[in-house]
Protein backbone atom coordinates (compact mmCIF):
# COMPACT_ATOMS: atom_id res chain seq x y z
CA UNK A 1 0.00 0.00 0.00
CA UNK A 2 2.38 2.35 0.95
CA UNK A 3 4.41 2.23 -2.60
CA UNK A 4 1.19 2.78 -4.32
CA UNK A 5 0.99 6.09 -2.69
CA UNK A 6 4.36 7.17 -3.62
CA UNK A 7 4.34 6.15 -6.97
CA UNK A 8 0.64 8.16 -7.07
CA UNK A 9 2.34 11.01 -5.33
CA UNK A 10 5.18 11.19 -8.19
CA UNK A 11 2.80 10.64 -11.08
CA UNK A 12 0.81 13.07 -10.01
CA UNK A 13 4.13 15.37 -9.04
CA UNK A 14 5.27 14.86 -12.96
CA UNK A 15 1.98 15.69 -14.09
CA UNK A 16 1.59 19.11 -12.51
CA UNK A 17 5.32 20.08 -13.65
CA UNK A 18 4.78 19.46 -17.31
CA UNK A 19 4.94 22.47 -18.88
CA UNK A 20 4.56 23.49 -22.78
CA UNK A 21 7.08 25.93 -23.99
CA UNK A 22 5.41 28.66 -25.82
CA UNK A 23 6.55 28.15 -29.84
CA UNK A 24 6.98 31.99 -29.89
CA UNK A 25 8.48 33.00 -26.52
CA UNK A 26 12.30 34.85 -26.66
CA UNK A 27 14.69 35.00 -23.70
CA UNK A 28 17.74 35.12 -23.45
CA UNK A 29 18.97 31.67 -24.11
CA UNK A 30 15.89 30.27 -26.06
CA UNK A 31 13.39 30.94 -29.21
CA UNK A 32 10.91 29.08 -28.92
CA UNK A 33 12.11 25.21 -28.96
CA UNK A 34 15.42 26.45 -29.88
CA UNK A 35 18.18 27.18 -27.67
CA UNK A 36 21.71 28.42 -27.53
CA UNK A 37 23.15 24.94 -27.39
CA UNK A 38 21.32 23.01 -29.94
CA UNK A 39 23.34 21.86 -32.96
CA UNK A 40 22.37 22.26 -36.43
CA UNK A 41 21.89 18.48 -36.54
CA UNK A 42 19.22 18.82 -34.30
CA UNK A 43 16.99 21.29 -36.35
CA UNK A 44 14.50 19.24 -37.79
CA UNK A 45 13.47 17.69 -34.15
CA UNK A 46 13.37 21.80 -32.76
CA UNK A 47 10.93 22.16 -35.86
CA UNK A 48 9.20 19.31 -36.62
CA UNK A 49 6.46 21.67 -37.43
CA UNK A 50 7.76 23.85 -39.51
CA UNK A 51 9.97 23.63 -42.62
CA UNK A 52 14.19 24.06 -43.01
CA UNK A 53 15.39 25.35 -45.87
CA UNK A 54 18.15 22.71 -47.13
CA UNK A 55 21.45 23.53 -45.51
CA UNK A 56 23.94 23.61 -49.02
CA UNK A 57 27.78 23.34 -47.39
CA UNK A 58 30.04 26.78 -47.94
CA UNK A 59 33.18 26.95 -49.35
CA UNK A 60 35.48 25.20 -46.79
CA UNK A 61 38.46 27.26 -47.65
CA UNK A 62 36.68 30.70 -47.04
CA UNK A 63 35.18 29.58 -43.81
CA UNK A 64 32.09 31.59 -45.20
CA UNK A 65 28.34 30.27 -43.24
CA UNK A 66 25.12 29.32 -44.46
CA UNK A 67 22.02 30.74 -43.81
CA UNK A 68 19.47 28.28 -42.67
CA UNK A 69 15.97 29.69 -43.18
CA UNK A 70 12.86 27.80 -41.21
CA UNK A 71 9.68 28.33 -42.78
CA UNK A 72 6.07 27.90 -41.42
CA UNK A 73 4.53 24.40 -42.91
CA UNK A 74 1.23 25.67 -44.79
CA UNK A 75 1.61 29.32 -44.87
CA UNK A 76 5.17 29.06 -45.93
CA UNK A 77 5.68 32.22 -43.76
CA UNK A 78 9.64 33.18 -43.07
CA UNK A 79 9.76 32.37 -39.52
CA UNK A 80 13.56 32.65 -38.68
CA UNK A 81 17.32 32.43 -39.87
CA UNK A 82 20.05 30.88 -38.21
CA UNK A 83 23.46 31.08 -38.90
CA UNK A 84 25.55 28.48 -37.99
CA UNK A 85 29.12 29.15 -35.17
CA UNK A 86 30.77 27.28 -38.06
CA UNK A 87 29.90 26.20 -41.42
CA UNK A 88 29.60 22.61 -42.84
CA UNK A 89 29.68 21.40 -39.26
CA UNK A 90 26.39 19.42 -38.26
CA UNK A 91 27.54 19.66 -35.12
CA UNK A 92 27.89 23.55 -34.29
CA UNK A 93 25.38 25.31 -32.82
CA UNK A 94 23.38 28.55 -33.46
CA UNK A 95 25.07 32.14 -33.56
CA UNK A 96 22.91 34.47 -34.76
CA UNK A 97 18.98 34.10 -35.59
CA UNK A 98 17.39 36.61 -37.39
CA UNK A 99 13.71 37.08 -35.82
CA UNK A 100 11.26 37.52 -38.84
CA UNK A 101 8.02 36.82 -37.88
CA UNK A 102 6.60 39.45 -35.12
CA UNK A 103 4.93 35.86 -33.52
CA UNK A 104 8.06 35.74 -31.74
CA UNK A 105 8.25 38.10 -28.39
CA UNK A 106 9.91 38.17 -25.09
CA UNK A 107 7.93 38.24 -21.85
CA UNK A 108 7.90 42.26 -22.21
CA UNK A 109 6.07 42.13 -25.90
CA UNK A 110 9.55 42.89 -27.80
CA UNK A 111 9.15 41.71 -31.19
CA UNK A 112 9.81 43.14 -34.59
CA UNK A 113 7.08 45.17 -34.87
CA UNK A 114 8.56 47.06 -31.81
CA UNK A 115 9.84 51.04 -31.82
CA UNK A 116 13.03 52.28 -30.41
CA UNK A 117 11.05 53.89 -27.73
CA UNK A 118 9.47 50.72 -26.50
CA UNK A 119 12.83 48.92 -26.05
CA UNK A 120 14.56 52.29 -24.51
CA UNK A 121 12.04 52.50 -22.10
CA UNK A 122 12.27 48.75 -21.07
CA UNK A 123 15.91 47.94 -21.38
CA UNK A 124 19.73 49.29 -21.45
CA UNK A 125 20.78 50.64 -24.89
CA UNK A 126 24.23 48.60 -24.34
CA UNK A 127 25.91 50.49 -27.75
CA UNK A 128 24.75 51.82 -30.70
CA UNK A 129 26.93 51.62 -34.12
CA UNK A 130 26.68 53.89 -36.73
CA UNK A 131 26.88 52.58 -40.48
CA UNK A 132 26.21 53.49 -44.12
CA UNK A 133 22.38 53.04 -43.76
CA UNK A 134 21.31 51.65 -40.57
CA UNK A 135 22.01 51.96 -36.85
CA UNK A 136 23.07 48.58 -35.11
CA UNK A 137 21.78 49.20 -31.57
CA UNK A 138 23.16 46.09 -28.72
CA UNK A 139 20.97 45.34 -25.37
CA UNK A 140 23.54 43.02 -23.80
CA UNK A 141 20.85 42.04 -21.31
CA UNK A 142 18.92 40.27 -23.91
CA UNK A 143 21.61 38.96 -26.24
CA UNK A 144 20.10 40.91 -28.65
CA UNK A 145 20.40 43.68 -31.27
CA UNK A 146 18.65 45.61 -33.89
CA UNK A 147 19.19 47.52 -36.41
CA UNK A 148 17.20 50.32 -37.58
CA UNK A 149 17.45 52.77 -40.56
CA UNK A 150 18.70 55.68 -40.78
CA UNK A 151 15.31 57.06 -42.75
CA UNK A 152 14.43 56.95 -39.13
CA UNK A 153 16.96 60.07 -38.27
CA UNK A 154 16.91 63.23 -38.39
CA UNK A 155 18.23 64.46 -41.79
CA UNK A 156 21.52 66.24 -40.62
CA UNK A 157 22.24 62.84 -38.80
CA UNK A 158 21.95 60.43 -41.72
CA UNK A 159 25.26 60.62 -43.85
CA UNK A 160 27.96 60.90 -41.49
CA UNK A 161 29.28 57.76 -40.32
CA UNK A 162 31.94 59.15 -37.68
CA UNK A 163 29.18 60.73 -36.35
CA UNK A 164 28.52 59.52 -32.42
CA UNK A 165 24.69 58.77 -32.17
CA UNK A 166 23.68 58.44 -28.96
CA UNK A 167 19.89 56.99 -27.92
CA UNK A 168 18.46 60.70 -27.15
CA UNK A 169 19.31 61.02 -30.75
CA UNK A 170 16.96 58.57 -32.01
CA UNK A 171 13.42 59.17 -32.51
CA UNK A 172 11.01 57.21 -30.30
CA UNK A 173 9.04 56.31 -33.13
CA UNK A 174 11.31 54.42 -35.52
CA UNK A 175 10.67 51.14 -36.44
CA UNK A 176 13.09 48.42 -35.80
CA UNK A 177 14.28 47.32 -39.18
CA UNK A 178 16.39 43.74 -38.50
CA UNK A 179 15.90 42.46 -34.87
CA UNK A 180 18.77 39.51 -34.20
CA UNK A 181 19.52 36.93 -31.09
CA UNK A 182 23.30 36.49 -30.60
CA UNK A 183 24.77 33.44 -28.96
CA UNK A 184 28.52 33.51 -27.82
Amino acid sequence: MKHYLIIGLLAGLLMGCESKTNPFAITKHSIGLLTDSTKINQLKVVFINDSISKYIGGDEFTGSTNTISVYEKGTGTLLLELDPNYSLDSLSTIRTVRVMDDRFKNKDGLNTLSTFGEINSKYTISNIQNTLRSLIVSVDELNVYFTVSKSELPEDMRYNMNQKIEAISIPESAKIKDFYIQWY
